[in-house]
């Protein structure tokens, strides 16, 4: 008798009509709510200091909305990827997928090992979750608005802080991602967890370099550390940095995958290696939360990824600086969100196409290839600031295209074999019985 119902109510949440008619009804019903309660909240949304607060709180909840989003788009392009099945077992098309996940992560059993270090194995999914979404306060997400019943020339921000040093905030929080993984590892007393750990210390440490150098040429660029600033210039000129400074840009992406530990660069918790790294001790929830934090990461490293380098919210022939209505807003809310999607959606792709690199590799990278062409474009721009042409386009592309030339020079030149042998391993005999 429960087989049936059970098979009853899979046949039901299986069919669309179903499945569109709920999301209708709760969009009926939020909307009612938000029309009744449109005089308690009027005030709050033309309030310089309270709207900012309203706006930090949707997109937390967008934010962590898009981390379930995300875990079913990750399978469903794995499936594509690989030519398979992705899950369409639970819901119409596998959409309620995550709701499953969440709920298999809430009920299983939360297990703690015996010799671990509780206070600091509990701390860690914590801070690791915490750390990765405290980094979109600084995001202008649609720039300035003014609502009808505001007064003339006055207008309030969707930015959460407009903070003096905010790509220097972004820098900071991000650094401290690393602690949540190194703390797993410590704590877990487990040798598998502790080598994940140290290897994400070494490779947050060596991927800040040339994150930073990359930065460094957009901000001199662009001559101020307010990411809202970067984006009104990009919105203004209708050129993005990215077409002025592409190899900085590469640099980032680069970087914004070693810093979220994602593959090809998730040797931390390399499962071939390390079992599962450094949450090879986790579960239920403890366990879910460093993957929620994954991917909060993603969110936030592509939206600031999009500030400085693709115009923020800035599309052309779409609203512009000036016009601060409520519906421009929502505009450039949907082209910030749509180009964010396309981000998270390269992330993944790069995820299934491309193998893990060994550790040797990851490290030789940072240190051998992207430090020095970030050090050569900083000296370039550094140069280009100094005579004041720093924003002239062809000028920035001449130093960009003069670093890339002089690497793949040094490439040309270099008589290391080209081989995925570690150089320490003692040479292959051909033909050796």
């Amino acid at each position: 008798m429960i087989d049936k119902s059970v098979q009853r109510v899979e046949r039901l949440l299986r069919k669309p009509s179903v499945l569109f008619g709920a999301g209708l009804v709760l969009l009926a019903v939020v909307a009612a709510l938000l029309v009744l309660a449109f005089p308690l909240y009027k005030g709050l949304l033309s309030s310089p200091f309270w709207f900012p607060i309203l706006v930090m709180a949707v997109m937390l909840v967008v934010i962590l909305s898009a981390t379930a989003i995300c875990i079913l788009a990750e399978r469903k392009v794995a499936g594509f990827m690989q030519d398979r099945y992705g899950p369409n077992r639970v819901g119409f098309w596998g959409l309620l997928q995550p709701a499953a996940d969440g709920l298999k992560f809430l009920l299983k059993e939360d297990i703690i090992p015996r010799n671990v270090d509780r206070p600091l194995f509990l701390l860690a999914p914590c801070l690791a979750l915490i750390v990765s979404l405290i980094g979109f306060a600084i995001i202008p997400w649609a720039g300035d608005v003014r609502w009808p019943w505001m007064a003339p020339g006055t207008a309030v921000s969707t930015q959460v802080a407009s903070l003096d040093i905010g790509v220097l905030y972004f820098l900071a929080v991000g650094a401290l991602s690393v602690y949540g993984v190194v703390l797993a590892g410590y704590a877990s007393n487990n040798k598998y967890s502790f080598f994940g750990g140290m290897r994400a210390t070494a490779q947050m440490i060596s991927y800040e370099l040339p994150l930073g150098l990359a930065l460094v040429c957009v901000l001199l660029s662009a001559g101020t550390l307010r990411l809202e600033e970067i984006v009104a210039q990009q919105a203004r000129t209708g050129v993005w940095y990215v077409f002025i400074q592409p190899l900085p840009f590469l640099l980032v992406l680069v970087s914004s995958f070693a810093e979220t530990n994602r593959a090809p660069f998730d040797l931390p918790e390399a499962e071939q290696e390390l079992v599962g790294g450094y949450h090879t001790e986790y579960s239920a929830m403890k366990f879910a939360m460093f993957f929620l934090a994954e991917y909060a990461h993603m969110v936030t490293g592509s939206a600031v990824m999009i500030a400085l380098f693709f115009g923020g919210w800035h599309f052309w022939g779409l609203p512009g600086v000036e016009n601060t209505a409520w519906w421009a807003m929502l505009i450039k809310l949907a082209v910030y969100l749509t180009k964010i999607a396309l981000f998270i959606g390269l992330f993944m792709v790069v995820r299934w196409t491309l193998p893990r690199f060994r550790f040797d590799q990851l490290m030789r990278l940072a240190w051998q290839a992207l430090v020095p062409v970030g050090v050569a474009v900083v000296a370039g721009m550094a140069l280009l600031t100094a005579i004041g042409w720093q924003r002239t386009w062809w000028a920035t592309l001449a130093v960009n295209s003069l670093a890339l030339v002089g690497m793949l020079w040094t490439a040309a030149r270099s008589h290391r074999p080209v081989t995925g042998r570690q150089e320490d391993l003692p040479p292959v005999e051909v033909g050796a019985a």
